[in-house]
């Protein structure tokens, strides 16, 4: 399991510069970089994610958690007691196949940072 923190920015260019011209990290995609974004940056082996999305769960706090099998694992916190929020958003609700090409499904804490379960879709 890898854990892999996604952090919040105002302007996804002035953002990834500060990282990479400053900071060491090296971009790990090339995605279009245009805001709104979600941005994978290496440094040492390690990903961190910057994010410029101003609404949803990615305007507070969002840890990605690696994970190679998310149906089990969401079932098994069904049964310790998860109550899935957010009606309105299938993936809270359960693991829901993202057009990215992974398979994930959120938690939210109690105060309301989100934990994005992921598992990479072969």
């Amino acid at each position: 399991m890898a854990i892999i923190p996604i952090l919040r920015c105002r302007e996804i260019k002035p953002a990834i510069e500060f990282y990479t011209t400053i900071l060491d990290f090296m971009l790990a995609d090339e995605d279009e970089l245009k805001d709104p974004a979600f941005v994978f940056l290496r440094r040492a082996g390690d990903l961190l994610v910057l994010s410029s999305y101003g609404s949803g769960p990615s305007a507070r706090s969002v840890v990605m958690v690696l994970t190679e099998d998310v149906d089990p694992l969401f079932d098994k916190f069904l049964k310790r007691g998860l109550k899935p929020a957010k009606p309105e958003s299938p993936v809270h609700q359960g693991p829901t196949n993202q057009t990215w090409g992974t398979r994930e499904f959120y938690v939210d804490d109690p105060d309301g940072n989100t934990l994005a379960f992921t598992q990479a879709m072969s």
